[in-house]
């Protein structure tokens, strides 16, 4: 049976047996009234008329009017106040031994006849009480009983429902509320046991079912891949870099705290809000979300983080997926990574003013050398003979040497340190091309290496500083020479491309290996196998030069089959 069945029944069967109880002592309490009111009007009524009468015949005289009104008067509301068996009669006989008196009011046999016949009707009432009395003393006890009876239910229904129905509620929550707690603890075996068709049975049924659910749910593997999944928040949200993951349409799916303290957003602002849209009003996002290829060059991001200016190198991972039964990759997000590289960088710009420092003060020294071997070399010092001049031409070569090796220091510092000066303006890309050659005659010569340049005369001027496109074809042309063989051919081409003058120096070397390839513009780095008989610094500044003109670099090459190495700058 439902609870709220029980508890209609047995409020409803309590209620009713109230009603009952209240109307059985209102009926019990208006019959004993209604039999006390019956003895009062009947028989007391007739009593107090009779004794007036009685009052009345004594003091009865001869032409004693008033008395005789007032017997007359009693006599007619006796007459009118007729209830018992018998009554009628005696209170006829009493008018019939009245009128006598009428005639002779002082004969004493007629009024002691008059009296007994008053006697008589006080008789009869006087046994009508005694015989009304027990009446309503019977009416009394039937009314104690009934109401006995009918309040005894009521205490039983009331003591039922007053020990069982708190048990019917309390007990099926008890046992639930330990059975949650169970659940709680993760013990999802756990169930309840209601046999019963009431509500706390289907509460009981729910909830096995919601245990079982989740019983199949810690067993399965979705459990397993959400526990994962925490552990892999948990820690990237320990890691010391900022890290933000999106999805394929650019939706914010995580982010951790470091992200968060360099973005100035809460997790709530960011977490699920398109990139696009953040981008709006947050610049740190808007440089975040730029794909490598946008970015003219990888360059560092500057952050005021932990205090101070802090730098951060991004890395943009794409995500991709291979679909169960498919062989066509599908992109599902990307995950930005920012590299604190802070403590790199000031050991770099430590490293930048150290070369700097170190190159400034060896050019004077060199200077004074190259001076001193000048004045050995005036004939006015005097003469020298072949072992020494061949010892001052050793010395006059390691300080040009050490000379051109201070010089791409310092270059290489103003670089890294962003104090270099272009003078960028219209320049013939022909001059810089005849410059250029010019400067590595004598090395060309020097191992008979004809230079070609391949050049359409109408060629547009280029945007660029002259002379430090100079120094880049110069360096190039010089490692062209230093690799190729004797009596080769190194040609100079100029092209225009897309808007785009191209220069390229193409020799006929032994190429490089194309591991190799990707690193030739790398600071101090030096193809294995070859000479060392540079710094490993030409092509980087190279590279840097070309790029600060807003112009890019790159090189072709085979092994065993020469190196093009070319760069490219706005017309």
């Amino acid at each position: 049976m439902r609870i709220k069945t029980k508890l209609n029944l047995g409020v409803g069967l309590l209620f009713l047996m109230i009603i009952i109880l209240s109307l059985v002592s209102a009926y019990s309490v208006f019959l004993i009234k209604q039999d006390t009111e019956n003895i009062l009007k009947s028989n007391y009524n007739t009593l107090e008329y009779s004794r007036n009468m009685i009052f009345a015949l004594d003091g009865m005289k001869s032409g004693s009017t008033e008395t005789i009104r007032s017997f007359e008067e009693n006599l007619e509301k006796q007459t009118q106040n007729i209830t018992e068996p018998g009554e009628k009669q005696a209170t006829e006989k009493l008018k019939a031994s009245f009128a006598l008196l009428d005639t002779n009011n002082s004969d004493e046999t007629v009024k002691t006849q008059i009296r007994q016949d008053i006697f008589a009707i006080m008789k009869l009432n006087l046994d009508a009480i005694k015989q009304k009395s027990d009446i309503a003393k019977h009416s009394a006890e039937t009314a104690n009983l009934s109401i006995a009876i009918v309040g005894s239910l009521c205490f039983l229904i009331a003591f039922n429902l007053l020990v069982n129905l708190p048990n019917n509620i309390a007990n099926p929550i008890k046992e639930l509320t330990l059975s949650i707690k169970e659940i709680a603890n993760k013990n999802y075996s756990e169930r309840v046991h209601f046999t019963s068709h009431s509500e706390f049975g289907d509460l009981a049924k729910s909830f096995n079912t919601m245990a079982q659910k989740l019983e199949e749910y810690h067993d399965s593997n979705v459990y397993k891949l959400l526990f994962e999944k925490k552990r892999l928040e948990t820690l990237i949200n320990n890691m010391n870099d900022p890290i933000i993951g999106l999805d394929n349409e650019g939706i914010v799916l995580f982010v951790n705290d470091e992200a968060l303290k360099i973005i100035g957003l809460k997790s709530e602002d960011i977490i699920g809000k398109p990139t696009s849209e953040l981008a709006v009003s947050n610049d740190l996002i808007r440089s975040l979300i730029l794909k490598e290829s946008e970015t003219p060059k990888k360059q560092p991001l500057k952050i005021f983080a932990h205090g101070k200016e802090s730098y951060f190198e991004k890395e943009i991972h794409n995500i991709t997926i291979t679909p169960t039964g498919e062989e066509k990759e599908i992109n599902i997000g990307d995950v930005i990574i920012l590299r604190n590289i802070t403590l790199f960088k000031e050991l770099d710009f430590a490293k930048t003013n150290f070369i700097a420092t170190v190159s400034h003060e060896l050019k004077t020294p060199i200077a004074s050398i190259k001076l001193s071997l000048q004045l050995l070399e005036n004939g006015k010092t005097g003469d020298m003979n072949d072992d020494q001049k061949q010892l001052v031409e050793s010395i006059k070569d390691d300080s040009q040497r050490l000379l051109k090796i201070t010089g791409e220091l310092l270059n290489l510092s103003q670089l890294e340190t962003g104090n270099i000066q272009l003078n960028i303006g219209k320049s013939n890309p022909h001059e810089i091309v005849k410059y250029a050659a010019e400067a590595v005659k004598v090395q060309a010569d020097q191992k008979q290496i004809q230079l070609v340049v391949d050049a359409d005369e109408n060629l547009k001027s280029v945007k660029a500083d002259a002379e430090k496109t100079g120094w880049v074809l110069i360096n190039y042309l010089s490692n062209a020479i230093r690799y190729s063989s004797e009596k080769s051919t190194i040609l100079i081409k100029l092209k225009e491309e897309n808007n785009q003058m191209v220069f390229q120096v193409i020799d006929t070397g032994k190429g490089i290996d194309t591991r190799y390839k990707d690193r030739v513009f790398d600071k101090y780095f030096q193809v294995p196998g070859s000479q060392k008989s540079g710094t490993g610094l030409g092509l980087a500044i190279s590279k840097e030069f070309i790029e600060a003109q807003n112009g890019s670099v790159g090189v072709e090459s085979n092994l065993g089959l020469g190196s093009t190495f070319w760069f490219s700058l706005k017309v």
